[in-house]
């Protein structure tokens, strides 16, 4: 039996448009310098806060960031609307999610950086069944290692016979701080060496091989 816990953004879905243009309008909105493209991706996968703190070079999350990240959350499903933007799915995921979800010995969560309803919302949209999964509000960002150890503690499964397939540093090193295997995926956000660096056991250029590591 095994447990993969997937990260969403730059995983499963590519979601980096539409952070993006959610976070350039709310640094607008503050009176803040445009981000660019390349300083959106290099946050994605940290709690939102954290993530604007950093953004603006800030090293611990203050009132300002807190504020920008209620106006982020309130104008994100307008910007999805505004682009008729439905986060999709990478090449490959569909057909593996399939795969999985046919193996009786094979349990899929999710651990995000994503809101409880940003990833109902891909839940939703992508037909994911999911039976353990932890998000910004209810764990510490990553790469704190709850989000993995309250997964394996609800399934009942140990960090050894879990892993964590993301694209981030953060994802790795949430992996590894908890005991768990740490699968890097090249499609994403970050570099392959930026994930090697992190700690990554494995790193994979397509979906399909994700099933050679699960065994």
């Amino acid at each position: 039996m095994k447990l993969v816990l997937f990260d969403c953004d730059g995983t499963l879905v590519d979601s980096a448009g539409l952070i993006h243009e959610t976070m350039r309008r709310t640094f607008v909105h503050f009176g803040k310098p445009e981000p660019s493209f390349e300083d959106t991706k290099a946050i994605i996968g940290l709690t939102l806060d954290i993530a604007i703190a950093r953004m603006q070079g800030k090293q611990h999350v203050d009132d300002e960031a807190v504020e920008m990240m209620a106006y982020y959350k309130s104008l994100f499903s307008v910007v999805r609307a505004d682009l008729d933007y439905r986060e999709p799915l990478f090449d490959g995921i569909r057909e593996l999610m399939d795969t999985l979800e046919a193996r009786d010995e094979i349990l899929l969560g999710a651990v995000t950086g994503k809101s409880r309803r940003g990833l109902d919302s891909v839940k939703r949209t992508h037909g994911f069944k999911f039976i353990a999964s932890r998000t910004a509000d209810d764990c510490p960002s990553k790469p704190h290692p709850a989000m993995v150890t309250e997964c394996c503690d609800e399934t009942g499964m140990r960090a050894a016979d879990t892993l964590v397939v993301g694209d981030a540093i953060y994802d790795m090193q949430m992996a590894k701080a908890a005991g768990a295997t740490a699968i890097g995926v090249s499609w994403g956000y970050a570099s392959v060496e930026e994930l090697k660096q992190a700690g990554a056991d494995a790193i994979v250029n397509h979906p399909s091989e994700i099933l050679a590591h699960i065994g």
